[in-house]
């Protein structure tokens, strides 16, 4: 706390930067943590109901399932009778549209890490040459509260600039992990479905 209240008006905007960025990654966090699904029994489920010939209970289980994977497998069946060439590029256009929808504000996150690094920074020249001209005014009979004062203002907000760079930066490579996951997931959906689909096609 002595950093924030001693950093100075820049050590306020590096926590308002840092403020944002928190936001951003917990919206993500909950975002992705609920876009995760169990990929095996979701594919299995959707397969047996399929063989039934029970389209619109596929399309249902796909709607009833949260993320980006039902969405997948829904629009590969909702395509069924497109040639498998075709289906995959519709599948692969989706796709990308839904990655988008995956990261969200994300990117933002790297962007206030490496803004609120540089406001550290440049709080602490700032803090510097405040420093020197207190010395320069006042020269070897400087008070030592007033030098610790300034250097607090000074390391103040390199410290807490890092910290909030740190944060977002960890925070923006954890989610990316689970965003990748369940890209993967996507692609190994849309592969599995199309392949089942063609199969099917073929021994109507």
């Amino acid at each position: 706390m002595k950093l924030i209240f001693e950093g100075g008006a820049i050590v306020w905007i590096i926590l308002l930067f840092g403020s944002a960025g928190l936001l951003i990654l917990l919206e993500r966090f909950l975002f992705l943590h609920r876009a995760q699904i169990n990929l095996i029994e979701f594919l299995n489920g959707v397969k047996n109901v399929l063989k039934r010939e029970n389209i619109l209970e596929a399309i249902s289980i796909c709607d009833a399932t949260p993320g980006p994977v039902p969405q997948v497998v829904r629009t590969a069946i909702i395509n069924r009778n497109e040639k498998p060439e075709r289906l995959k590029e519709i599948l692969k256009e989706f796709g990308t549209g839904q990655i988008q929808v995956l990261e969200g504000n994300l990117p933002i996150t790297l962007v206030i890490s490496q803004i609120t690094s540089l406001l550290g920074l440049l709080g602490t020249v700032l803090g510097i040459i405040d420093l020197f001209q207190v010395v320069q005014q006042q020269g070897f009979f400087i008070q030592p509260g007033v030098f610790a004062e300034k250097m607090w203002k000074a390391l103040g907000a390199t410290a807490v600039g890092l910290s909030v760079a740190l944060i977002c930066f960890l925070g923006h490579s954890v989610l990316t992990i689970i965003m990748n996951k369940i890209i993967a997931d996507m692609e190994k959906a849309a592969i599995e479905i199309v392949n089942f689909l063609s199969e099917s096609n073929k021994n109507q």
